[in-house]
């Protein structure tokens, strides 16, 4: 069945959450002092990448809302890095990461394919101009990136990190059944099959 390229962005802010709800779930084990205990990664700790994770989500959401509402890029484009590190709770931090992506998965939900070249402004100090469809791949991309970090920071823990390449294939709706009953989520929600 060909799906449009929309309805694969709406998968990927799906898988995306998904993504986050499974590590949440491992790294929400850890102490207080593992999470923000100093490690080997581009970010020092489990907690300053999860941070960055959040923030940089913030930054793009609020850009990708705005656009589609018609308003401005945010007047203060450093607002959401203005507090590098604005939880250091792991409750805290799982509510506002699984907050921020129901807000992209919102956005994904009224996508069109023909709407996927329209411009988003992301507010730099030479503010950025880029489609739709660049802006959300960039995003998913950013988040991969940074999920791995994590993914490999808790392989120095005494948690097991998580499977995280369970959600594409038709043949593995088995592993993550339990996660989509926990998100309430289908396999029908997310397929439309």
């Amino acid at each position: 069945m060909n799906q449009p390229l929309s309805h694969h962005l709406l998968t990927m802010a799906y898988q995306n959450a998904w993504a986050n709800h499974r590590l949440a779930k491992a790294w929400g084990q850890l102490s207080a002092s593992e999470l923000t205990a100093t490690r080997v990664s581009f970010f020092p700790s489990l907690c300053a990448t999860l941070n960055h994770i959040l923030t940089c989500d913030w930054f793009y959401v609020d850009a990708l809302e705005r656009e589609l509402r018609g308003d401005v890029p945010h007047p203060d484009c450093y607002v959401f890095f203005k507090d590098e590190h604005p939880f250091t709770d792991a409750g805290d931090l799982k509510h506002e990461q699984a907050s921020v992506d129901r807000r992209l998965i919102a956005y994904c939900e009224q996508l069109r394919d023909a709407d996927l070249g329209r411009l988003v402004t992301i507010a730099r100090d030479t503010p950025q101009h880029d489609s739709r469809l660049r802006m959300l791949s960039h995003l998913f991309e950013h988040q991969i990136h940074h999920r791995g970090q994590v993914h490999g920071m808790l392989s120095g823990t005494t948690v097991k990190p998580p499977q995280l390449d369970e959600f594409f294939c038709a043949g593995e709706a088995g592993l993550r059944a339990g996660d989509f009953a926990e998100l309430g989520w289908t396999e029908e929600l997310i397929w439309g099959h």
